[in-house]
């Protein structure tokens, strides 16, 4: 297993291209006129003007109106990135702290949010000294994002009052009046031909349907909750998830057309749903919930096929439980001087992984019942890409990770860290699971068993988040503000720049 160089970061905001081609991190502020050449003017779009201007749409051509430039300083930049090299292929200047990051689906376009100031900035790779920036101006913003296919972008104002869709190849402009403020209340289908929306209007909950390719509303129906908090298509396009808010156990599932297909609720009167995922193949929905449970639908008749229960002992011998333990070099095989991957903090120690012997008594937490969003309940699941395991995580267990066997339906196995888990995510390409607790290693299941991988690096390197190249064959590890590349597997005369500076334990 091989590490890039450490580059810097901010804010979290690091993406791959989904073609796999490039990477897009946030660097810090910087004051450094000298450092991009040629970068444009930034351009200020409110609005479309009637004349044409050539952009880097293919044949079609970008109409935005331009009301002013300015030249100034480069003080907040978007350097994207090589994704194989880490060679630096564009650098863009954005106005003010860039609080959202978004590819394009055809990996041509970068959106970048500017929240603070109302504005989004549109940047081409195949044309760098095209760029685009839109005002919503006193409506605000509060979230921005690209239709599937590229061309649109969607702008929610603040108080959630409309969402407008710019288009970069038309004189269009769009409002959808209504949306809900809610925890996800807009998503398309994976085929990108609609979009639903949640609305709140009179009082009342509603889901609106528009077919993308002219923003045109197809359906629109109301939904029987009392506080709708999340709507999420299958994979297929074809059921359309509505689940209630917390406090009333509700999930609905509608057709396309807006049918009801099916309500299901699990029990009343306490707290209910708390995460919500459909497998890949769309034959199940993962429902998580307050109770500790998790409730798998099933896509034929829509009822429950099996709970999988998140108990604090696991004493079953089919079960396999991997604890991390901490582990230190003989002192023998300290090297002297030391390496400069080694003059970190002390708490940078190495662990392992280890196989407990049952029963195994988990780290729980007690929860503080007299404040909102207490840490109970099933906050965080995902399905494999192959359909055949799904990885949990209790918050009331918040060291462990529980990994179920969606073929046999049964527990396969607990992976409990040392650290609360911030993060996993399964590999894009293979059942293969990746963690982060926050500290300084990384951590990778997969059937044939779990390694602890310790970030090489001077200091301590927190890992904070993660996020899998489109290939499965690295990972981006982010910190508070660095990040660094993990190449999982190697081919020859590749990447011969990094060098081997990390090992497996």
């Amino acid at each position: 297993m091989n590490f890039s160089e450490v580059f810097k970061l901010s804010s979290l905001l690091c993406k791959f291209s989904p073609d796999g081609k490039y990477l897009s991190p946030q660097e810090p502020t910087q004051s450094c006129l000298g450092r991009i050449r040629d970068a444009p003017a930034p351009q200020d779009f409110r609005g479309f003007h009637q004349e044409p201007v050539s952009g880097p749409v293919g044949r079609h051509q970008c109409v935005l109106s331009v009301l002013s430039s300015q030249a100034s300083c480069v003080q907040y930049r978007l350097v994207v990135r090589d994704a194989n090299t880490l060679q630096i292929l564009q650098l863009y200047t954005c106005l003010d702290q860039i609080q959202h990051l978004e590819w394009s689906a055809d990996s041509l376009f970068i959106l970048c949010a500017l929240y603070k100031r109302g504005l989004v900035q549109v940047w081409s790779l195949e044309q760098p000294e095209w760029h685009c920036k839109i005002d919503e101006g006193s409506a605000g913003l509060v979230a921005s994002s690209w239709s599937p296919d590229g061309r649109h972008i969607l702008n929610t104002t603040e108080f959630h009052l409309r969402i407008t869709v710019w288009s970069l190849c038309t004189k269009s402009v769009s409002y959808i009046k209504y949306p809900k403020a809610c925890q996800q209340g807009i998503t398309f289908t994976r085929d990108g031909r609609y979009l639903a929306l949640a609305e709140r209007r009179d009082c009342r909950d509603y889901v609106s349907i528009f077919v993308c390719s002219d923003w045109q509303l197809l359906r629109h129906f109301d939904t029987d909750t009392q506080d709708l908090a999340g709507i999420e298509w299958a994979p297929n396009g074809c059921v359309l998830a509505v689940w209630d808010s917390c406090l009333e156990y509700k999930v609905l599932l509608y057709s396309l057309d807006g049918r009801l297909l099916s309500a299901f609720c699990a029990y009343e009167w306490s707290l209910g749903i708390k995460s919500v995922a459909w497998s890949p193949s769309s034959q199940f929905l993962a429902i998580g919930s307050y109770d500790g449970k998790v409730r798998i639908l099933n896509h034929v008749t829509w009822k429950m096929i099996t709970e999988f229960e998140h108990p604090a002992t696991v004493n079953n011998p089919k079960i396999v439980v991997y604890k991390e333990a901490e582990k230190s070099p003989p002192l023998g095989h300290l090297a002297f001087p030391p390496p400069r991957a080694a003059t970190g903090p002390l708490t940078s120690s190495e662990s392992k992984y280890e196989i407990a012997s049952m029963p195994v008594s988990l780290q729980t937490l007690k929860p503080a019942t007299d404040r909102a969003n207490p840490r109970i309940g099933v906050g965080a699941l995902a399905f494999s890409p192959d359909n055949y395991f799904l990885a949990t995580r209790n918050d009331s267990v918040p060291n462990a990770v529980w990994i179920w066997d969606i073929r046999k339906l049964r527990l396969l196995a607990v992976l409990e860290q040392l650290c609360t888990v911030r993060a996993f995510q399964w590999g894009p390409q293979q059942p293969r699971l990746a963690i982060c607790t926050g500290g300084s290693k990384v951590y990778l299941w997969s059937p044939a068993g779990c390694v602890s991988v310790q970030v090489p690096g001077e200091g301590d390197f927190q890992v904070l988040s993660l996020c899998w190249h489109p290939s499965g064959d690295s990972l981006a590890l982010l910190s508070k503000d660095h990040f660094c590349l993990c190449f999982l597997e190697m081919e020859k005369g590749v990447r011969m720049a990094f060098g081997q500076r990390g090992d497996c334990t």
